[in-house]
């Protein structure tokens, strides 16, 4: 009996202690993961925590547009006398309907167009398509980019120049030039397919614009990582190329992306607010903010400020939160701009003078520091 015993507190334990293991494990992970967020700069922090909070406010109306905005994307009268069926207001004349030209006020905050839509809720809806844009065409460069540009700074020779002459070629094209060619030859192929797909030309046309960089940056740091004796090492043991490339170069290269991919997403909303505003972006009456500008311009000259004041700050906003949150990540990754504040610094100077002293730091004496600084 007690042998059985001292059996079964062995395989109860053994759980258990796997269970430990596994959470050291992870806890560790975790904190390596939190290093570069702990050391960097304060002000990088804070950079990042206002462009996060600007950007989550307006992926927020984004999601739950449909809910949070009064009026739909094309209608211009009240939901009682609305029919979806057709689009057009019922019984109702047009001096009934949501009046034309109204200034903001409690019925309707952000005031009304010429044509008779609510300013608040095609800003609100334009913040759906501006993600929309932003996640397709970031995405769309990506995946070409990266690859591109792995492939083409691991296998080097005429492969590398050829690509390399291509990427430059089209880096050196003015990226709204591009981008307009493309959105009009792929909105007149789309149309003669019959395919109705509203924000594609203008996605990939933005897109495009962006693989040149992803293709620069990864392969430029893939030329210095090809070197590094854990890749010589694999080499040896006869790993094939696209195994180094995608598991021992990838990750030692990919750090760089979300850093790029946020300066891209603000860049991307201003190159498809251009697009709406000349003309080559979605039709009207689809809500986006560079074609309600635009449409707005008649109504700024005459007085009327509020048609494109909001649909102009909206823009504004979206593009320096995505800017903050790209800057203040580049500060945090970037190792070589990863630097602490004062007070970090005076810190981490008396631990350490401590530390050689051979003495323990008293309770308290963190505070006391903090309260001196």
């Amino acid at each position: 009996m007690a042998g059985s015993t001292e059996v079964s507190t062995t395989t109860t334990s053994q759980p258990a202690t796997a269970d430990i293991s596994r959470w050291r494990r992870a806890r560790a992970r975790i904190e390596h993961g939190l290093r570069p967020w702990r050391r960097a700069n304060p002000g990088a922090r804070y950079l990042v925590i206002a462009g996060a909070a600007i950007t989550l406010l307006f992926a927020f109306l984004a999601v739950f547009a449909d809910t949070v905005a009064p009026f739909g994307e094309d209608q211009y009268c009240a939901d009682e006398f609305f029919n979806p069926e057709n689009g057009a207001c019922i019984g109702v004349g047009p001096d009934e309907q949501v009046p034309n030209r109204a200034p903001p006020s409690t019925e309707y905050p952000f005031g009304t167009t010429d044509t008779r839509f609510d300013v608040l809720s095609r800003v609100i809806l334009g913040a759906r398509l501006a993600f929309a844009v932003v996640a397709f065409s970031t995405a769309f460069a990506m995946l070409i980019g990266v690859p591109l540009g792995l492939f083409s700074g691991y296998i080097g020779g005429r492969f590398d120049r050829v690509m390399v002459l291509v990427m430059d070629a089209i880096y050196a094209f003015p990226s709204l030039l591009l981008a307009i060619m493309i959105a009009f030859a792929l909105g007149l192929r789309l149309e003669q397919l019959g395919i109705d797909a509203p924000f594609v030309p203008a996605a990939v046309s933005v897109g495009t614009v962006y693989i040149p960089q992803y293709f620069r940056v990864i392969r430029n740091h893939t030329l210095s990582v090809k070197e590094e004796p854990y890749v010589e090492a694999a080499k040896s043991l006869g790993a094939s190329r696209t195994s180094i490339v995608f598991r021992y170069v990838f990750f030692n290269v990919v750090s760089s992306i979300p850093v790029l991919f946020t300066l891209n997403a603000a860049d991307a909303v201003l190159t498809m607010a251009g697009l709406g505003f000349l003309g080559y972006g979605v039709r009207f009456p689809t809500a986006e903010w560079g074609l309600d500008v635009s449409l707005a311009l008649a109504d700024s000259v005459a007085g009327f400020w509020w048609t494109a004041f909001w649909p102009g700050v909206a823009i504004t906003l979206l593009v320096t939160g995505l800017s903050l949150m790209g800057e203040g990540l580049n500060d945090i990754i970037n190792p070589l701009l990863r630097v602490k504040g004062y007070r970090g610094k005076a810190k981490a100077s008396a631990r350490e003078t401590m530390k050689l002293a051979g003495d323990r730091e008293p309770a308290g004496a963190t505070s006391r520091a903090e309260a001196g600084a």
